[in-house]
């Protein structure tokens, strides 16, 4: 079956950093592949475009730069959180205040962000809150090892389940999202 608009797809890929040679970021085989319904906005739309012709049983190989995957690193993005917000009772929650950890936040309308602690001093703790992946060049090499049909149910628990995506491709989304 061929991938198309609200069709179930199940793929495999290895994503590395640059190229087929690069760093591994992240690797799903069959054991543990990636179930979505394609066309509903649930990943990078430049991702969607380079496998949407393929069909079951088909291989693919793509590169995204960083413009057309997570965008470029910004250094408005990185900014120095007073260290009182890690305190509990006088003292640093060391279970969550520590360098490298991702700490889930929220900005100052209320919408989540998660951020990476990069480094902790007296007064602050400075944190990224750039995507882990922004600022690389992707490569993508995997396979389309199912195309269905998806249900009135996974169609409708797909729009559910994007609450607090903050994704403008869901501004008119039944989940809430926008």
């Amino acid at each position: 079956m061929k991938i198309e608009i609200n069709k179930m797809v199940s793929l495999i890929y290895e994503l590395r950093e640059n190229d087929s040679n690069g760093r591994i970021i992240e690797a799903l085989d069959e054991s543990r592949p990636l179930t979505f319904i394609y066309g509903t906005g649930r990943l990078l739309p430049v991702f969607e475009s380079n496998i949407g012709l393929l069909k079951t049983g088909d291989n693919f190989r793509f590169t995204l730069n960083s413009e057309m995957a997570y965008g470029d690193k910004r250094e408005e993005m990185i900014i120095n959180v007073p260290v009182g917000v890690f305190e509990t009772n006088g003292k640093i929650n060391e279970d969550i205040c520590r360098v490298g950890n991702e700490v889930p936040m929220t900005d100052s309308d209320g919408n989540p962000l998660t951020g990476i602690i990069n480094e902790i001093t007296d007064t602050y703790v400075r944190m990224d809150f750039n995507h882990p992946l922004a600022g690389l060049e992707l490569f993508f090499s995997g396979k389309i090892i199912e195309v269905s049909e998806a249900t009135e149910r996974e169609l409708a628990e797909t729009m559910k389940s994007c609450l607090g995506c903050n994704s403008k491709e869901h501004a008119d989304c039944s989940g809430g999202c926008g």
